[in-house]
């Protein structure tokens, strides 16, 4: 007898059209995909489809725990070559490899299981999946494990609002497959975020070189006002292309960020302007934190500390009240 466990069982029984699960790993989302299928191919005349990034991972993921699963109800003996199932009750059941997206043009579907999106093109879903699914008003599921914020995150976020979807997430410890003495020693052998997006189903941006490694926007980024009380400081970094620096304020131990200014192919002169067109409305005196770098596109013969203040004055001389927006 097959059992789903709670969490599985939520994502099943759900009703809406178009499903999204986001779990970490070892969850049991190919298992749930294998009892999704076989459902949405019990009824005679029925085409299920299960799409993984390649048609290698498809035969190496599901192909045999597929098998085993429908061997009691086989009509034939499964197609080796195509990956498809006929069942005793005249529905069938097909493994399908996204490398080649457009080679999957041309079937109905009642059902469609995305496994592992997030690996998938995004062009697929749209492009050839979805319409796929028009004629028979078939259903998706989209299951994986999140890869950043690329598509995979585009299309759980768009979810939420959308009266035909539904969407789930669940982390590995709750799929209930994993001990919670493998988790710990996990924590000890994956960087954070790692850890976070691999067995709590986070999306985390793991490409990205942050130079403060704990930050989150969702606890980082909130919306700050220039505090008239407080001296500015501006940071620089003297690159050509982009010239970076931000604009922010030092409260006790907090540091507020209020602007960054990133300059394609530019110089310290064109900064300075850029700083005072930005800073014009708050009217204050600011402090400086200058690089140790010697200046691209000024005299190198002087330094970042006396070419800023130089610049500064011939730009506040020199440039008329800015339109500024907060």
């Amino acid at each position: 007898m097959i059992r789903l466990k709670p969490p599985q069982g939520t994502v099943f029984s759900c009703d809406k059209r178009f499903r999204i699960l986001v779990a970490g790993r070892r969850f049991g989302k190919t298992f749930l995909s294998l009892v999704e299928l076989c459902r949405a191919a019990w009824s005679p005349g029925r085409l299920a489809w299960y799409v993984a990034p390649t048609y290698k991972q498809a035969k190496r993921i599901a192909w045999r725990p597929l098998k085993q699963i429908t061997r009691p109800y086989w009509a034939s003996r499964p197609n080796e070559t195509d990956l498809r199932i006929e069942l005793i009750t005249g529905g069938t059941i097909c493994l399908r490899g996204a490398d080649n997206y457009d080679a999957l043009r041309g079937d109905g579907l009642d059902f469609l299981i995305l496994d592992e999106y997030a690996s998938i093109a995004r062009e697929a879903w749209p492009e050839v999946l979805r319409p796929a699914l028009a004629d028979k008003q078939g259903g998706a599921l989209f299951i994986g494990t999140p890869r950043g914020y690329n598509h995979f995150y585009d299309l759980y976020q768009s979810a939420q609002s959308q009266p035909t979807w539904a969407r789930f997430q669940f982390t590995t410890e709750e799929g209930g497959n994993v001990s919670p003495a493998e988790l710990e020693s996990a924590t000890h052998e994956l960087d954070e975020r790692t850890y976070r997006q691999e067995f709590q189903a986070s999306f985390e941006n793991l490409t990205a070189s942050f130079v403060y490694y704990a930050f989150a926007r969702t606890k980082n980024v909130q919306l700050l006002r220039f505090n008239p009380q407080l001296p500015l400081f501006w940071s620089l970094d003297f690159n050509i292309d982009p010239m970076c620096s931000v604009i922010g304020q030092r409260d006790g131990d907090r540091v507020h960020i209020l602007a960054e200014l990133a300059l394609p192919d530019s110089n310290t002169w064109a900064a300075c302007e850029a700083f005072v067109q930005r800073i014009w409305q708050w009217k204050s005196s600011p402090l400086f934190f200058s690089a140790s770098a010697c200046l691209r596109g000024c005299d190198r013969q002087r330094a970042p500390d006396r070419c800023i203040p130089h610049g500064l004055a011939d730009r506040q001389r020199f440039l008329p009240p800015p339109t500024l927006q907060s």
